[in-house]
């Protein structure tokens, strides 16, 4: 199984598997025309993510009759996949809050974060975490910062994952902003537990809060994983609450040896995705994680390193992941890159900056925005599209 799951990782293959199943009803036929055929395999891969071709695989593989194999419209009555949903699978970065130099929330710059995701084809996108400064938002600005995402996403292919934890663990607040969220087309909704980000967590208020929330929408809730929150817990969570999909999982410590216990007692279908800013990103990688969370910087470049990994290009996605590593470490490139890029204007301001950066997260003087814009040239720019 191993070596099949190896031989079905290129897309390359999987159009092989394809053509084998051309004939089906509801799969497309990647044997017409030349025009037709690429068009045909874009759409076709888009809504048929890895994990699908890989079950696909298991069964043909095992000599199953081709006919027993399900149609995408059999396969959604039978609760397998969602073709219409965007999955939740790649880059899932947290974008930045931008303000305006008289401290109001920048709804168009925000809008540009979404824009910058869709033309990069980065498949998902939260907004607000720790990372957007939730925290120091009013609830106004975070229904008006979600509404603008979410109105510039609608018929894209970026999912957008809104964050609805208040302050103090408060749950009416949350399902305040889970409502407003589920009302504005969101694909998904995230929370820390309550007691999240400065207190301690217990495991009582945790099943309170989590309940709640997840009968508040049908839309498909996230955990963000906080403190010592174990495996066993979140699992049983998963068992209890319909809604409750997966978890961005930032307890305390690495994600890593997690991972085996979520796939082995899910069965494999709760999505787990890693935080730590894609810090252990190729460990990360070769445990098979469903997604990963950094800060939007980087995500388009990140999401390449995703995508050569899974096609079996190891070597290159090692070169472009310590490219990454290498770019950040030049001073001010991660509070400036958005703005070198265009996503940001020159003007934008990130309400407690350090917060969000760390102690140095100051915005470059004018000489170091120099030297960053001169070093995105020489050193990302033949891999940008944006």
């Amino acid at each position: 199984m191993r070596n099949l799951k190896k031989f079905f990782s290129s897309e390359e293959a999987r159009c092989k598997l394809i053509r084998k199943l051309g004939g089906l009803k509801g799969y497309p036929n990647l044997n017409e025309g030349k025009g037709d055929a690429v068009m045909n395999r874009r759409n076709f891969l888009d809504q048929f993510d890895r994990r699908e071709f890989l079950e696909t695989a298991g069964v043909f593989a095992l000599g199953l009759s081709a006919a027993t194999l399900l149609t995408p419209k059999a396969a959604d009555a039978n609760g397998t996949i969602d073709p219409s949903s965007r999955p939740f699978r790649g880059l899932f970065p947290v974008a930045q809050t931008p303000f305006t130099p008289d401290n109001k929330l920048d709804l168009d710059c925000l809008a540009a974060e979404v824009k910058f995701c869709h033309f990069n084809r980065v498949p998902g996108l939260m907004w607000p975490l720790n990372a957007s400064g939730w925290s120091n938002l009013t609830e106004k600005e975070r229904m008006d910062g979600a509404e603008a995402i979410l109105a510039t996403a609608k018929g894209g292919k970026t999912a957008i994952v809104v964050g609805v934890q208040a302050p103090g663990g408060d749950i009416h607040a949350a399902v305040r902003f889970a409502k407003h969220a589920a009302q504005h087309g969101a694909d998904g909704i995230i929370s820390l537990p309550p007691g999240a980000p400065n207190g301690k967590v217990n495991e009582p208020a945790i099943w309170d809060y989590y309940k709640t929330l997840g009968a508040a929408t049908d839309l498909p809730l996230m955990i963000q994983s906080y403190g010592d929150m174990s495996v066993d817990l979140i699992v049983r969570l998963y068992e209890q609450i319909p809604t409750l999909k997966g978890v961005k999982d930032e307890t305390t410590g690495s994600p890593l040896p997690r991972i085996p216990e979520f796939r082995k007692r899910t069965g494999d279908k709760f999505v787990v995705m890693a935080a730590h800013n894609c810090l252990q990103m190729i460990d990360e990688l070769r445990a098979g994680f469903d997604g990963y969370v950094p800060i939007i910087t980087y995500a388009d470049l990140l999401q390449r390193v995703f995508e050569l990994w899974n096609a079996d290009k190891q070597e290159e996605a090692f070169e472009m992941f310590g490219r990454v590593q290498a770019f950040q470490t030049i001073v001010g490139a991660t509070q400036y890159l958005l703005t070198a890029r265009g996503v940001f204007k020159e003007t934008t301001v990130v309400r407690n900056a350090s917060h969000v950066f760390g102690p140095e997260g100051v915005t470059p003087d004018e000489a170091q925005r120099r030297v960053v814009r001169e070093s995105m040239k020489h050193f990302l720019g033949p891999y940008l599209r944006a």
